[in-house]
């Protein structure tokens, strides 16, 4: 498992409107600019267990996200 380095800013992806502790998702990008530079994603209820990919996939799935193609999760879904 990498280490993961101290000293990241964890940027919340939570509404604007969003109040309390969440449980939310956190993003913080490693050091470097090119596609095997690392992203480390966490929830916020769990801070200690991080999942680590690299910036090229993290791009995919962000543009598979602004595309709809996970909508599927979320049919029938309703906010509370």
């Amino acid at each position: 498992m990498p280490e993961i380095p101290s000293g990241l800013t964890w940027e919340r992806a939570a509404p604007p409107d969003a109040t309390g502790p969440g449980p939310w998702i956190e993003i913080a990008f490693g050091e470097g600019d090119d596609g095997e530079a690392p992203v480390y994603i966490r929830e916020t209820s769990d801070p200690d267990n991080v999942v680590t990919t690299n910036r090229r996939k993290w791009d995919a799935f962000v543009l598979g996200v602004q595309a709809g193609e996970f909508d599927h999760f979320v049919e029938g879904f309703e906010d509370s």
